[in-house]
């Protein structure tokens, strides 16, 4: 190494140490930075912590998911004990198998094997909305089977499995029952236009499986009934729990409050009705020990709860079928009805009878004589204001003889007004009532005129004015028909409405004004004035009873129907009109002096006196005898 070499080395050496020299950290830079270490090493310990922490809840997983628990072989366990061969279909996926038809779109779930959701194609309901009758969880048919070790299986928790077949109309829901055995709930839509679903239940290779004792199965079914009308209250009084006896007549569950009756005859079929559509569940072989329930909904989208815990056949054997059917679809009295054609006396099914037409001899009028009528001009007239009219007219005319009868019965107690006045001013006075009274009817007896001839007339008409009163709020034909300004006949048509509840009004009357039903009401306080003057006859009315006719019944009508189906109202504001015009006809065309003066010549005549008459008079000389005896004690 030569001199200039070391020289090289010697002066980097002096530089070196220059600049360490002169970069050397402060004291406080030296303890920051000491600071930070430890930071930093704190830090690097609580990431290893994470990662072993990581790493040993990953290899717990791991170890979960390759080796069984001794609680899931337990619990697996247990379920093959309890269920048995219907372990296996605890678990699945719910699925819908649609069938449908021109009228009717029906899900099946396969979960239960049971109807899960049903729409009538032709309706909608009042918030224009898809009339759907139920949905989900809105409706259950569920079945308790016994198993042949005593456990008790319900199918509503079973997931069966859907079996298409040729037949787009036709899905067998398939419960497996192990080594060939199984549980078949097969539905079948009918034609294009029927609302009928036909359901059998049938099963194959269940002995051993089921208890050995077994020739029938319970079920439970429950409904939550959707309303489907605007006016809830009206369609809350139509909606209820029917049901018909085997060979026998057609019951039903109060629609008021909560009900529960158990039925230990036999039923033929179960109906879950809304105001106008039903859910109908048939069964060839009849219910057994059937318990009926109706729950009330006070608000909300729900009108009633309704369920039927009963039994049906079933063969374990499974050489027969369990046959059942249901109706879905409206509360139509020629549809309901068409379902009987044929049947033989005494396997008719009667579920016309969920059509409320009244009872006895108001069902029997509009059974026979108006339903008849009303549904020829339904068939030829579109508009269901019209068909009122006419229907209304057509009665009119029918009964128009005892009208006319009623009328000229007023008509001769008329004309005879001064002849009582005179009676009134000769025997004046509380105490001579009974003389007033008697005299009176001596004069209409002499004069051949009869106050009773004019009640009979129209005692006679009541029957088919009540008819009628029970026909239009029952009449499907009526919904969503709009006349005028009232766009569904079938309900109130508001013109004023409030959202405020107003006690006692609120609840009878509602929170609206329906117009029909208010001119309904004036219709109605013009008539009763006019009638009153028209047949006025002289006598003593009793206190108030002006009052009453002319505006309380008119009124107490408003309450009563400001909130039931407009064409009700419109029948009756027509109907009255009419009315009016009959007597104005009558006034016009009846000479009253020809009338007057025939009774005047009845006078002359023997009088003839029929049973009744003598019987009226013995009951009042009776009266007259008690009224003297208690004058003449009154005196002493």
């Amino acid at each position: 190494m030569d001199k200039n070499t070391i020289t090289g080395f010697v002066l980097i050496g002096l530089v070196l140490l220059l600049f360490t020299w002169l970069n050397k950290p402060t004291p406080a830079q030296i303890e920051a930075r000491r600071a930070q270490d430890s930071i930093a090493k704190v830090e690097q310990a609580k990431r290893l912590e994470e990662i072993r922490i990581q790493e040993e809840t990953t290899a717990a997983v791991e170890a979960e998911a390759n080796v069984e628990t001794p609680s899931d072989s337990a619990m697996i366990a247990e379920r093959e004990r309890t269920f048995g061969v219907f372990a296996s279909s605890m678990d699945g996926t719910e699925e819908y198998t649609v069938l449908e038809n021109d009228r009717l779109e029906i899900r099946i779930s396969n979960k239960g094997g049971q109807v899960s959701y049903v729409r009538l194609k032709e309706y909608t309901a009042y918030d224009s909305s898809p009339l759907i009758l139920f949905e989900g969880d809105e409706s259950s048919l569920d079945f308790t089977l016994v198993t042949a070790t005593n456990r008790v299986v319900n199918t509503a928790g079973l997931y069966f499995t859907p079996i298409k077949g040729n037949d787009p109309g036709t899905v067998t829901m398939r419960l497996n029952a192990g080594d060939g055995g199984y549980l078949d709930f097969i539905y079948t839509l009918g034609a294009a236009d029927d609302y009928m679903l036909n359901y059998t239940i049938h099963g194959q290779g269940l002995n051993g499986v089921l208890s050995p004792g077994t020739n029938a199965i319970d079920l439970k079914w429950e409904q939550l009934v959707r309303q489907q009308e605007k006016g809830r209250k009206y369609e809350d009084q139509y909606t209820g729990l029917y049901y018909k006896f085997m060979a026998d007549d057609v019951e039903s569950l109060s629609q008021s409050g909560n009900r529960t009756e158990r039925v230990s005859n036999r039923l033929r079929w179960i109906a879950y009705k809304n105001k106008f559509f039903s859910a109908i569940l048939i069964s060839d072989g009849g219910f057994e020990s059937t318990t009926l329930d109706s729950r009330q909904i006070a608000s909300g989208a729900y009108l009633k709860r309704l369920s039927a815990v009963t039994s049906i056949p079933f063969d374990l054997q499974g050489r027969e079928a369990t046959s059942l059917r249901y109706y879905f679809g409206p509360n139509m009295y020629s549809q309901l009805k068409s379902y009987d054609k044929g049947a033989a006396e005494g396997e008719q099914l009667d579920m016309e009878k969920l059509v409320p037409l009244g009872a006895s001899v108001f069902r029997w009028i509009n059974q026979y004589f108006i339903l008849p009528i009303f549904d020829l001009l339904g068939r030829h007239i579109s508009s269901m204001g019209l068909v009122i009219f006419l229907l209304t007219l057509i009665v009119k005319i029918i009964i128009f003889p005892l009208t006319y009868k009623g009328y000229m019965s007023s008509a001769k107690m008329r004309v005879l007004r001064p002849q009582v006045e005179e009676i009134n001013a000769k025997y004046p006075g509380q105490d001579k009532a009974m003389d007033r009274q008697r005299a009176t009817m001596d004069l209409y007896n002499r004069a051949g005129a009869s106050p009773m001839s004019g009640c009979l007339p129209m005692l006679l008409q009541m029957p088919i004015l009540i008819s009628l009163y029970m026909l239009f709020p029952a009449s499907i034909e009526l919904r969503q028909q709009s006349f005028l300004w009232a766009q569904d006949l079938s309900t109130y048509d508001a013109i004023v409405s409030w959202d405020a509840n107003i006690p006692f009004v609120s609840s009878y009357f509602g929170n609206h004004v329906s117009l029909f039903c208010l001119l309904m009401v004036i219709i109605n306080v013009f008539y009763a004035k006019f009638n009153m003057e028209m047949t006025n006859t002289g006598q003593q009315q009793m206190p108030g009873m002006k009052f009453m006719m002319i505006y309380m019944m008119p009124l107490m009508l408003m309450v009563f129907l400001n909130q039931s189906a407009s064409g009700l109202s419109y029948y009756y504001s027509i109907s009255t009109l009419m009315a009016m015009l009959q007597t104005l006809g009558f006034r016009f065309f009846i000479n009253e002096e020809k009338l007057l003066a025939k009774l005047e010549a009845n006078k002359k005549k023997p009088v003839k006196k029929s049973g009744f008459m003598k019987r009226l008079e013995d009951m009042q000389k009776q009266q007259q005898e008690v009224l003297r005896k208690q004058q003449n004690q009154k005196k002493k």
